[in-house]
């Protein structure tokens, strides 16, 4: 952590919750002011695109929660661990079915930086698993705070009735999102860490940001290509090649998977 960041977190006092917001301000502004972050707020997201973000999002949940299961007794992990109001990964699995189907497993979709992701939680989980509170806090806090949100923008651009489709966004077991995120500071934040794992899950904080960043910049390279593309076909003939090709581009699928995951992430995650 360089000497400004460590500033900051010195300044926030000795709550974690407080120490990872005033690291991680920076990057959040940076992602916060991205492109496709705007372009997902104003509601302009296609239902390929929201199904490539579930796939993704299936992915990293799938690793955060086995790697916090696995965990569960760590005296960091214990705390924080909240599968009854948290756990994503059976309401993913349904809203996977809803739009692929009953084989919606073997239809899975992501981008390169998706599993880069999954294997860096699945890697603190096996030696360092104190470094998964700041990966669960910005994750869980972030969806509890923006998930209502994303779930109406997301359920009227695609057109979507009741809750089929967008029950990654909803959290039966929360009955006030404020007071369970309350709850889950102090828990948070009754963690005893050394000095030396408060600021290695201080920097672990901003690498997760960073991560997003940085796919960030590699997805508007993507992004012109298949734009540009798109403009030499035509928008009905674009149209039908995206569809022909979901399952079949690499290209495709990093530019248009990892753009409205991260998005979307940045949204939650930025309202923690």
């Amino acid at each position: 952590m360089d000497s400004t960041k460590s500033k900051a977190a010195e300044n926030t006092g000795s709550d974690l919750s407080e120490q990872i917001k005033a690291v991680t301000k920076d990057s959040h502004v940076r992602a916060e002011n991205t492109q496709l972050m705007l372009s997902y707020q104003k509601g302009q997201i296609t239902q390929t695109q929201y199904k490539l973000l579930l796939c993704s999002l299936y992915e990293i949940y799938r690793a955060l929660e086995e790697e916090l299961d696995r965990n569960a007794e760590h005296p960091a992990v214990q705390p924080i661990y909240f599968p009854q109001e948290l756990a994503r990964l059976e309401a993913l699995e349904r809203d996977l079915e809803h739009f692929f189907g009953p084989q919606w497993r073997k239809r899975i979709t992501v981008p390169a930086a998706t599993h880069r992701y999954a294997q860096r939680l699945r890697e603190i989980g096996k030696s360092s698993p104190e470094l998964l509170v700041a990966h669960a806090y910005t994750r869980y806090l972030g969806d509890l705070s923006g998930g209502q949100v994303l779930g109406k923008i997301t359920q009227k651009s695609l057109g979507l009735t009741g809750n089929k489709g967008i029950l990654f966004f909803s959290f039966p077991g929360v009955t006030s999102a404020n007071r369970f995120k309350q709850l889950y500071r102090s828990r948070m934040n009754s963690i005893e860490f050394t000095e030396q794992k408060r600021r290695e899950a201080l920097d672990e904080a901003v690498r997760a940001f960073e991560f997003n960043i940085d796919v960030f910049d590699d997805l508007q390279k993507m992004l012109s290509i298949t734009e540009e593309a798109s403009s030499e076909k035509g928008n009905e003939a674009a149209s039908q090649s995206l569809s022909k090709t979901f399952s079949s581009s690499p290209a495709l699928q990093f530019a248009l998977g990892v753009g409205i995951t991260l998005a979307t992430v940045g949204m939650g995650v930025y309202a923690f």
